[in-house]
This record gives structure tokens, C-alpha cells and sequence, in this order.
């Protein structure tokens, strides 16, 4: 697969670039701004953008998929241009579902925490020798790369941010991911740029629990009254959720 990231200096692009570039796939990417520790990353594995700022003619008809990163603008002209080639466009989240789309998927989420938790879900399945596919927002010590991608694993623990997915769309991260089990750990009004009142932002984990499939599951923190809330939305069928809250 040949990829294209425009915006590839953010925290999961440019994880998601490298570990695309360590199964093999070619992998070229564009940003404005580059900083630490993306740059030195991106640069150790031969992926660093050989100057900064946007080209269209980086764009090219046999790329596979132009993945957008939220730091981009809906006029980027590498955006346009791959529009114009008819050429796949991703936000991070949907392309990443499409890689996981066959596991069984683990999505973490919560306002605060949520690497945190993710490190400790991880840690629990490699233990037992399930050896997961993974996507974490912040670096992890003893991992290298924080998205992890192959054929073998059958499941793939995500951290789900609630924030917007691309500039082309507004819906949050984490119901793109479509999961089978969700973790809410917690909710406190965030991102008031986007989400300009807190009953916005409490509508984005009512949709992703209300996304749940009846045999899915739902883990939450039932000392966190907003939270007890949003879970009294669960599908029927949801598995009991008086047999699996979580109190801190």
C-alpha cells in the first residue's frame, strides 16, 4: 500500500506512519510544523518530509489513501488535489478501524486517564499472551511505537479521544472505531472550542454509548454521576452493567 499523510508530525500520525512503514507500506507525509518528538522519530525511520509546509505535487494518482490529520485545513492544497484524483481520503480513526475492523475492539475513554488505563489494559492482555494490536496517544515506556498493526492479533485496545476527527469531519474519534467494549472513565467538560457547553460535550460519549451493539459491553465508573448517566443509554442487551462497574 502506498499512503500519503498530510499532517504526519501529530502525536498517532506519525506513529501510525511508522509502524505502516515497518509493515513494508510506502509511506510519505507533509506538515507545516514539525516538533519533538515527532521529528526526531520520523527522522530515524526515513520519513521526515524533506522540507515543511504543503505541495499538491506531492499528491499523485497511485496513492492508496491520503490519511488527514486534524491540524490540516479544509483548503490544505494536498487535500484539494487528492479530492481532485477522486484519491481515498481517512481521518486517522477511520483508517485505523479499517485495519482493526476484523478484531475484537477495545476502545478506552473518559476525559482523563485514558493512556493511563490503556497502559494497564495492555499490560493485563500481554500478560496473559494475547499479544494485542494497539493505538495509545502518548508514548509508553518499553514500547516503541504506539500503534501497533498486524494480521495475527485478534484484538486491538484503542484510546478514544472525543475530539473531532478531521477537518472534514466533526464527529468525535472514538465512534469511528465502532467498539466492542467501551471504557468511560470518568467525564469532565473538555475542549470548549468545539464543544461549547457541557451538554455538547456530554452528547459525545451518549452517542458512542448508544453505538454499542446489544452484545456488546460497557465498562464505566459508576461513582461519576455524569458518567452513571450517559450509561443509563446502553442498548438493551448491553452486558450487565450493575456486574461491571468500575468505582474509583
Amino acid at each position: 500500500m502506498k499512503a500519503h499523510f498530510i499532517s504526519i508530525g501529530g502525536a498517532v500520525m506519525h506513529n501510525l506512519a511508522i509502524a505502516l512503514h515497518l509493515r513494508g507500506d510506502i509511506i510519505s507525509g507533509s506538515d507545516d510544523a514539525i516538533f519533538e518528538p515527532s521529528r526526531s522519530r520520523l527522522d530515524a525511520y526515513g520519513l521526515l518530509p524533506d522540507r515543511e509546509g504543503w505541495d499538491p505535487m506531492r499528491i499523485t494518482a497511485d496513492i492508496d489513501a491520503v490519511i488527514l490529520g486534524m491540524h490540516a485545513r479544509k483548503d490544505n492544497p494536498e487535500l484539494i488535489a487528492a479530492m481532485e484524483l477522486g484519491l481515498p481520503v481517512f481521518s486517522f480513526p477511520e483508517f485505523l478501524y479499517n485495519q482493526y475492523r476484523d478484531k475484537k475492539r477495545i476502545v478506552i475513554a473518559g476525559s482523563h486517564g485514558k493512556t493511563t488505563i490503556t497502559a494497564m489494559v495492555l499490560h493485563v492482555l500481554q500478560y496473559h499472551g494475547l499479544d494485542p494490536d494497539y493505538m495509545v496517544g502518548a508514548r509508553l515506556e518499553g514500547f516503541d511505537v504506539m500503534v501497533k498493526i498486524t494480521d495475527k492479533s485478534r484484538i486491538a485496545v484503542l484510546e478514544g479521544d472525543e475530539y473531532l476527527s478531521s477537518p472534514l469531519d466533526p464527529r468525535p474519534k472514538f465512534l469511528h472505531y465502532h467498539a466492542d467494549i467501551a471504557l468511560i472513565s470518568g467525564m469532565a467538560w473538555d475542549h470548549i472550542n468545539v464543544f461549547p457547553t457541557e451538554a455538547e460535550y456530554r452528547e459525545q460519549f451518549d452517542l458512542l454509548v448508544r453505538s454499542l451493539r446489544p452484545d456488546g459491553t460497557l465498562v464505566y465508573c459508576a461513582s461519576d454521576k455524569r458518567v452513571q448517566d450517559c450509561a443509563s443509554g446502553a442498548p438493551k442487551g448491553v452486558a450487565p452493567l450493575d456486574t461491571i462497574r468500575s468505582h474509583t
